[in-house]
């Protein structure tokens, strides 16, 4: 393998600032790692929150971290893949060391060095022309033509799988479908209210779907994002809590969160019924801080979750997700509202911003 190779890539060089598509340096995978060739990549909610400054992070960076892609090398020591292989890449890599890996929380894992946009070994394998330093944003950094990842990042899938559809997996997917699964528990028959349409909450909408939940409220203020939650299994769609109190006046056994607003958030206990449960999956920016009624939160025994990457333990969600869109019970194409360059994803960041499209994907 040569001893370095170049690769596009969507740079963020300070928090504000529009991401610049530059051409980088990128060393080949040591011990441990892996090259992957992009074949796309997802563009994330969590994504425009770092180039907003609405969450700090260590800078420069190459962002994305919802990407799938072939592997073309793998360092020493790695087993679990090989080159050629179909892959949706993971951005919270698990140290497989931890207590929390050892109890199937791999999303909790304490020793990954992810959140520091960092490799184990502490380094990054990209760097500009000058020799400056440029992290891969959760490790992955999947806005970039090829990326040198952990092994443990790298999950092996069906290849029949379009790259489109697996870098969905990689996080809005897995986020959605695991909180209904994994973190709730949904049981058959239950109902649901969904608050937010996009990317996450119509993934949480296929998997209360696919839990056999009745009825399954979807609320967004976006026409277009509730005809296609009513594609894909709302039993009703309306633009407003309001009127999904209206169609459940008890409240619903679910209420999943999937927005990040503290508005929307605070609405939970009031959609729940008695006994109910509200899952947070929606991310706000940091510091910000909600509020309920704690005496009718308890009177009424209500349940209040975090759902942190849908519970995943994503060597076993991963390929789980995509043999069940090869099942056909996903269909989670319909997920992929816009297919953009690298030099769009600006564009896409601000159409995020209006509340507007599933999801854009980046294909390479």
């Amino acid at each position: 393998m040569a001893s370095q190779t170049e690769t596009r890539a969507a740079v963020l060089g300070e928090a504000g600032a529009p991401l610049t598509v530059e051409t980088l340096v990128l060393e080949p995978p040591r011990e441990g790692e892996v090259l992957v060739r992009l074949g796309a990549s997802g563009v994330c909610h969590s994504d425009l929150h770092v180039r907003d400054g609405d969450w700090k992070r260590p800078l420069p960076a190459v962002l994305g971290h919802e990407g799938a892609g072939v592997v073309e090398g793998v360092g020493a020591g790695v087993t679990s893949v090989r080159a050629g292989d179909h892959v949706v890449l993971s951005w919270w890599y698990p140290c497989r060391r931890c207590r929390f890996c050892a109890t199937g929380r791999t999303w909790a894992c304490s020793g990954t060095r992810a959140g520091e946009s960092l490799l184990p070994d502490g380094t990054t394998r990209l760097s500009r022309a000058s020799g400056e330093a440029v992290r891969a944003y959760l490790a992955i950094g999947t806005f970039s033509e090829r990326a040198v990842v952990p092994e443990s990042a790298a999950i092996s899938i069906a290849p029949e799988v379009p790259f489109e559809v697996a870098s969905l997996i990689g996080c809005a997917v897995t986020t959605g479908v695991g909180a209904v699964l994994n973190t709730a528990s949904v049981p058959e028959g239950a109902s649901v209210i969904v608050l937010g349409c996009g990317g996450v909450g119509l993934s949480v909408l296929m998997g209360a779907t696919l839990a056999g939940a009745t009825p399954i409220v979807a609320v967004d203020s976006s026409k277009d994002k509730l005809e296609l939650a009513g594609d894909l299994g709302a039993t009703h769609a309306v633009a407003s809590a309001q009127e999904a109190r209206g169609l459940l006046p008890e409240g619903a056994d679910f209420v999943f969160e999937a927005i990040g607003l503290p508005a929307t958030i605070e609405e939970v206990p009031g959609l729940l019924a008695p006994g109910g449960t509200g899952v947070l999956v929606g991310l706000t920016p940091q510091g910000v801080a909600v509020s309920f009624d704690a005496y009718t939160f308890v009177d009424r025994g209500l349940r209040l979750l975090g759902s942190n990457y849908g519970s995943s333990d994503p060597t076993v969600d991963f390929p789980r997700i995509a043999d069940l869109y090869l099942e056909g019970l996903l269909p989670l194409d319909r997920l992929v509202s816009h297919r953009i360059g690298l030099e769009e994803i600006e564009a896409a960041f601000d159409a995020m911003r209006r509340a507007e499209r599933a999801r854009s994907v980046v294909v390479f």
